[in-house]
């Protein structure tokens, strides 16, 4: 249980890696603009906007990736990190766009729920 729960938090840490990459690097580019179905212009305009999201969405993995490599205290920093990717998620999809939430949040909540559950067998 424990390296699923290692293993869906990974998950979680590299996917917001991507979501960086996309809103930091390639908003305006042809793999951006297909990602969150965009156009030119809209994607020009927002583009600083989206940097900024994405360096948030860093922010998100960097908290997840500091919670793997820590021994002692890394559950409380893991179930911290993974419930704002939750919130954020839940936010996403009621302001934004519905996909977020599975996407997002869904994964997030179950590594939050296998982490919590393994903790508990330990």
């Amino acid at each position: 249980m424990k390296k699923l729960a290692t293993a869906l938090v990974a998950f979680v840490a590299i996917e917001h890696l991507y979501i960086l990459i996309l809103e930091m690097f390639l908003w305006t580019k042809p793999a951006g603009l297909k990602a969150f179905g965009l156009t030119q212009d809209f994607a020009d305009q927002t583009a600083v906007l989206a940097a900024n999201q994405g360096l948030y969405n860093g922010f998100l993995a960097a908290g997840l990736i500091w919670s793997l490599l820590r021994k002692e205290d890394g559950h409380s920093i893991r179930v911290f990190f993974l419930g704002c990717v939750v919130v954020a998620g839940i936010f996403g999809a009621i302001t934004a766009k519905p996909s977020i939430l599975y996407v997002q949040a869904a994964p997030a909540l179950i590594a939050m729920i296998v982490s919590l559950l393994a903790r508990r067998q330990s």
